[in-house]
């Protein structure tokens, strides 16, 4: 089971580099240099900063942070920390978006790179998803309907579920957070991501037949209004680019080649993948999964690379590998490179702030109901 070298994930370091407005100094100064000035600008920075990773960023973005985790538990942090005057989020826009919500008017969030942003997320916006909420008024199934939407989504859709009764969910929490939806109301409304809300429908035992795909370039998502008025859920035509890679033929090649492995995917997979494996689950679940199984166990993994490999270096007593060998980054989260990081930290012990992220007033209103609900309910 082979994995990608540290060379092999740095080729996208050029193009990394040539975005955004970072200076030409920082462009040229090597991992070491950047690796000593981050370290002193932190210190200098003292308390006055928390810095925030995700498990998919980098090793070297990843040992300066002081919190690592998945996007609940990054919000959770954000919210928790309400007397820290700035948060560096190395992490996606819609992250820092969240924190900036969850954060007091007091407090600055600051994305290194305003580059780094999520194709997922992307894949809806508040206009097709208010003209979704229209044609199934139309359709007579908006009485009863709870809009989720994932955490992998703008602030303003985040706004408008949470004006709608509705609530924010992470990979983590999505099966509390449908059970909690379903409390409230008879239908569901998921977006953005389809996978992960199938398979947490069809773990709250919701036939197939009854949940629909929403393909927001046609009328009515695709579907008649005698069709839709028999669905319970309504599944966005959204997906992660990265875990869409992983197929079941990967798995079958895999137990072939090594008979004792287990398979641990993520669910933004597709539902034959999390079927075939052994477990899945978010990236919080997969870490404590595999550092719970005996030593010497054998693990293939359906997710980011970056946390793949980094489990394989904290965890040597267990046999670890990506399900895809030859998977990608994520492209959007790699966009933090260290000069970044480099770059807003100084700027900040200087006194500058570089790519703070504030969410309008009249839109962080409705995303922190959702928000806070789902912390609540989570």
């Amino acid at each position: 089971m082979s994995r990608l070298t540290a060379s092999e994930l740095c080729r996208e370091d050029y193009e990394v580099l040539r975005t955004n407005a970072l200076p030409q100094e920082y462009k040229q100064l090597s991992e070491q240099q950047l690796d000593r000035r981050i370290a002193e600008a932190r210190a200098q920075l003292g308390d006055r900063v928390i810095i925030l990773g995700h498990h998919y960023q980098r090793d070297e973005i990843i040992k300066f942070a002081d919190y690592r985790g998945d996007s609940l538990k990054l919000a959770q942090q954000a919210a928790k920390h309400r007397d820290v005057p700035f948060i560096v989020f190395c992490g996606v826009h819609f992250m820092a978006e969240a924190a900036d919500i969850l954060t007091g008017d007091n407090q600055t969030v600051i994305l290194p790179n305003l580059e780094a942003g999520c194709s997922l997320a992307d894949m809806a916006e508040i206009g097709q998803v208010e003209t979704c909420w229209e044609e199934l008024g139309r359709a007579g199934v908006t009485e009863g309907l709870v809009p989720v939407t994932y955490i992998n989504s703008a602030a303003d859709l985040k706004a408008f579920v949470g004006q709608h009764g509705g609530i924010v969910c992470t990979s983590s929490n999505a099966p509390k957070i449908a059970t909690w939806a379903f409390e409230q109301g008879q239908r569901l409304l998921f977006f953005p991501d389809q996978h992960l809300g199938r398979i947490t429908a069809i773990d709250l035992g919701i036939p197939l037949e009854e949940i629909l795909l929403w393909d927001p370039t046609e009328p009515y998502g695709g579907h008649t209004p005698e069709a839709l008025q028999k669905a319970k859920v309504f599944l966005w035509k959204g997906h992660c680019s990265v875990h869409t890679r992983f197929k079941i033929e990967q798995i079958q090649k895999a137990r072939r080649e090594y008979p004792a492995l287990q398979v641990v995917v993520h669910p933004e997979c597709t539902l034959d993948v999390v079927q075939a494996a052994d477990a899945y689950g978010s990236t919080e679940f997969i870490i404590q999964k595999i550092r719970e199984s005996v030593p010497g166990s054998q693990w293939a993994v359906g997710t980011e690379i970056n946390l793949v490999n980094r489990m394989a270096d904290e965890m040597p007593d267990k046999i670890i590998s990506c399900l895809d060998p030859i998977v990608c980054p994520c492209s959007t989260m790699y966009r933090i490179h260290p000069a970044y990081l480099c770059w807003a930290l100084e700027n900040l012990a200087q006194g500058k702030v570089v790519n703070p992220i504030k969410v309008p007033p009249e839109i962080a209103h409705g995303a922190r109901i959702a928000l806070e609900r789902m912390l609540k309910v989570t």
